[in-house]
């Protein structure tokens, strides 16, 4: 354990607003530099190649690139490639591979792979020196800063909003809309006694569902997996439709939901599962705009009122890394170093 549970962890978390800065700032040129050349290749499909929290990243890229450039996108079974030895043809394929550390051997060989296969390769890292970076024709890095918790914070944040930037400019879009977000992301992270008085409830918890849709489920995945490598709680994310599809029946009146909901046509769009989970009597917390917060038993007020959608869930993740860390401090636990996990994950 550290000398002080948490101390890393907290940390990282409060330099997310310096790191979203220094991307606009120093980052967003080098990303746009990169979305012209790319645009200019005129890529059919896209492939977005990553793990863990990275996946959660890749997740929001896929709703970015099919809503705003409304590109078809997948995301890739490595295994097909690196067990199966599968060669697709890729020509005019761009390949998005998503990674902390860009040292999986997993992530390294299928995107060979895939530019020996024809791919337009992309990767997105925090090690301009990564063996990824090395194998990849592109590069963006997301400059967030040696990161030593175990439990990704600041790289998520940071990996979205590139990501966003990447997409802005192969539309030949500005990313203007993202100047607000560094003091934006201030205000919410001064906000920790809102969070340590929700994880209060989730104390004793042996299960939590986690919904949303659209952009917000992204933010969902990335949620229940800071609370599952953290404090070890089964934490279950459903798109809401998914969670209409036979999981609303688990949720009873002692069942904790948290619901992330957008200010948009994603938060629209969940709104009938919401009046499931009233209906069900469930401890529905919601993470959103102030009258979905006010029409729950709990919740996280959210400043979107001047934020475009697609931008909120850089926002919406830093009141649940927050939470993930306070319960597991309630819990005992020490959110810097989870049991069973390493920083750099090495598959094959």
């Amino acid at each position: 354990m550290s000398e002080q549970p948490g101390r890393i962890m907290a940390g990282e978390m409060a330099e997310q607003p310096t790191v979203l800065r220094r991307i606009l700032e120093k980052g967003a040129p080098r990303i746009r530099e990169a979305a012209t050349a790319i645009a200019a290749r005129r890529p059919r499909f896209v492939l977005l190649t990553a793990r863990g929290t990275s996946d959660n990243a890749a997740l929001y890229a896929k709703y970015l690139l099919e809503i705003q450039l409304g590109l078809p996108c997948g995301l890739t079974s490595m295994s097909t490639t690196t067990a199966y030895g599968a060669r697709p043809d890729l020509t005019d394929v761009l390949v998005i591979s998503v990674s902390q550390s860009g040292g999986s051997p997993d992530l390294v060989a299928s995107t060979k792979a895939a530019r020996d296969a024809g791919a337009i390769t992309l990767a997105v890292t925090n090690n301009p020196d990564s063996p990824l970076a090395a194998v990849s024709e592109f590069h963006i890095d997301i400059l967030a800063g040696p990161e030593k918790a175990l439990p990704a914070t600041k790289t998520y944040t940071a990996s979205l909003l590139a990501l966003y930037l990447l997409v802005e400019g192969l539309r030949g879009g500005d990313g203007a809309a993202a100047k607000a977000l560094p003091d934006l992301a201030s205000q919410v992270l001064t906000r920790q006694d809102e969070v340590r008085h929700l994880a209060s409830r989730y104390r004793f918890a042996e299960r939590m569902v986690i919904t949303s849709r659209g952009y917000g489920y992204p933010t969902a995945k990335e949620a229940a997996l800071k609370l599952m490598e953290t404090s070890y709680i089964p934490a279950l994310s459903y798109s809401g439709a998914d969670l209409l599809h036979g999981p609303l029946a688990m949720v009873d009146n002692i069942s904790p939901v948290i619901a992330v909901v957008t200010d948009g046509k994603g938060g629209e769009a969940l709104q009938p599962v919401l009046d499931r989970l009233r209906g069900r009597g469930a401890d529905l917390v919601v993470v959103g705009p102030r009258p979905q917060v006010e029409a729950a038993s709990a919740g996280f007020v959210l400043p979107t009122e001047s934020v475009p959608e697609e931008l909120q869930p850089i926002l919406e993740i830093l009141p649940l890394q927050r939470l993930a860390y306070e319960v597991t401090i309630a819990r005992g636990q020490d959110p810097d170093a989870p049991r069973a996990l390493a920083k750099v994950t090495e598959t094959h």
